[in-house]
């Protein structure tokens, strides 16, 4: 879901919550998702709303003990820089791959939950960041990388 977010950032930029909201959002669970959110945003509710007593303590994945975390998917996008992934379902986005069209074709990201199980481990930080890197799409054929949170 948090993909579909990130391309959901690329074609909502510059629209009105009433052009966003009538959007064709990639998949049925985005535009279910957006929707959502749109009507929590119009009626000032939260997660907790839903839930009798709000959430549990404890409620993340974390609690499963298999490297995940909970996380809010995160993507920016402007009319001057284009889109920008900040955090997806694998982890902290650390390079956007670009093409000759600056198009995003992949990313480069460190799984937090993977490097910090590698660290209670008691391997050495910078090793344990570089076991819990990884990449997606077709990051190895970029033209250029940019720091989503620098460029």
């Amino acid at each position: 879901m948090t993909h579909s977010a990130a391309m959901a950032s690329e074609i909502l930029t510059g629209k009105t919550i009433l052009e966003a909201m009538n959007t064709d959002l990639v998949c049925d669970a985005i535009n279910v998702a957006m929707r959502e959110i749109f009507l929590q945003f119009a009626y000032g509710r939260t997660q907790s709303a839903f839930s009798e007593g709000g959430l549990e303590i404890g409620a993340a994945l974390e609690d499963l003990g298999k490297t995940q975390r909970s996380q809010v998917g995160t993507s920016y996008a402007t009319r001057a820089k284009g889109p920008r992934y900040m955090e997806v379902a694998e982890g902290y986005v650390t390079r956007l791959a670009l093409d000759a069209d600056s198009e995003i074709i992949g990313y480069e990201y460190l799984n937090l939950g993977k490097m910090m199980a590698e660290i209670n481990k008691g391997v050495a930080p910078d090793e344990a960041m570089s076991l819990a890197k990884g990449s997606y799409g077709r990051f190895d054929e970029a033209v250029t990388f940019v720091n989503p949170r620098q460029d």
